[in-house]
């Protein structure tokens, strides 16, 4: 199993979520390999990125076990202004979209 499954502590909470912030990322990857924080943060600074310049340039991300990004594409529609009530349009758009791998999604419902 590539992705294993650690205890992470003291993480910030938001309504009893536990929150992880790329901080808090970067100080579990530093334990586990022996990086110093600041090498960690390149690190994870350039895997997102390249995750980012990948998606911009329309390309598909896939991370074995983990999942997949890509980029959607959402037709125009019409929408409603709630405090007016007036119509608007909204136009088309591309989004990031993330599918869970179903490794993930197994070890998620643990």
């Amino acid at each position: 199993m590539p992705f294993a499954a650690h205890s992470h502590g003291d993480l910030q909470t938001r309504s009893g979520v536990k929150e992880m912030t790329k901080a808090d990322l970067v100080e579990e990857i530093s334990k586990d390999t022996g990086l110093s924080k600041k090498d960690t943060n390149i690190v994870v600074n350039l895997i997102i990125d390249n995750l980012i310049k990948a998606l911009a340039e329309g390309d598909k991300v896939e991370l074995r076990g983990f999942g997949s990004f890509k980029v959607k594409s959402r037709k125009s529609r019409k929408a409603r202004n709630p405090r007016t009530g007036s119509s608007v349009e909204v136009p088309a758009k591309l989004v990031p979209y993330f599918k869970a791998s179903n490794e993930l999604k197994a070890l998620v419902n643990k």
